[in-house]
């Protein structure tokens, strides 16, 4: 083999090795579309998830349309629902596609997905107006807080499918999700240091969930000073059987013995 084909050879492969290390940087990365771009194309209330809390009678057609613009609900091209991650500056942050049945609980048969995975494979740079950053997730339903009056408190709880419909049986409160149990972290919390925050667990048989997460309103409030109360209306209120099921505020409210939970924070 001659020299200058030795360091043809050399280059090329650095070549390779450069592109595969900026698309896996690419990967850890989101790009972050104006307001009103990648949300309006796939805004819908039509998804199986928002379907289904209609005909479970979760939301009226008309309350499901209003939760859908209220937290900008998107519909993916296999019928998931779209539960978007946006700051209060407006900036997305991720999506998260989930898959639910006719009865309105998850398809555990399918898995759910991040937008940002999804892009990623696309993207490799910049694209139209968007800007790559670091794919930091942040509260569901945290762009609620922007133009919000400043005395309105912020219930936090597990999952989006819960903060959309509480959100319309229950406006007194900014309603936002985590995304799932361990989700929670004082640093997700930081954004909501100058109102006063109730956080829902789910519950569960032992109580692990709430212990959980009593932890982490602690440490919200030693390093950012928020004022965070813990519900413990389930952990009072549902029973040994539902807290098996680990249960939510959602099948809590709809269950054939509660119509009505009746003050959240007491």
């Amino acid at each position: 083999m001659k020299l200058k084909d030795c360091i043809s050879f050399s280059f090329r492969q650095e070549l390779v090795r450069i592109r595969q290390a900026r698309a896996q940087r690419a990967a850890q990365r989101l790009i972050l579309y104006p307001d009103g771009g990648l949300i309006e194309r796939h805004w819908s209330w039509q998804s199986a998830f928002c379907r289904a809390c209609v005909a479970m009678g979760y939301l009226s057609p008309q309350q499901m349309q209003v939760a859908a613009a209220r937290y900008r609900l998107g519909m993916s091209r296999d019928n998931g629902v779209i539960f978007w991650q946006i700051d209060q500056l407006g900036l997305i942050h991720d999506g998260k596609v989930m898959y639910y049945r006719g009865d309105g609980h998850r398809d555990h048969g399918r898995h759910p997905t991040w937008v940002s995975r999804v892009l990623s494979q696309f993207y490799l740079g910049e694209a139209g107006n968007g800007v790559l950053v670091e794919n930091q997730h942040c509260l569901f339903g945290q762009h609620l807080l922007r133009g919000a009056p400043a005395d309105q408190a912020v219930a936090v709880v597990e999952a989006e499918k819960t903060a959309v419909i509480l959100s319309a049986h229950f406006p007194q409160y900014l309603w936002m999700a985590v995304g799932g149990l361990t989700e929670l972290s004082a640093v997700k919390l930081f954004p909501l240091r100058n109102r006063r925050v109730v956080l829902f667990p789910d519950t569960d048989a032992n109580g692990q969930s709430y212990a959980l997460w009593y932890r982490v309103a602690g440490e919200a409030k030693v390093r950012f000073g928020n004022r965070i109360f813990v519900s413990s209306v389930l952990e009072r209120r549902a029973s040994a059987e539902q807290k098996a099921q680990k249960i939510d505020l959602v099948d809590f409210l709809f269950s054939a013995t509660n119509q009505s939970i009746g003050p959240l924070v007491t």
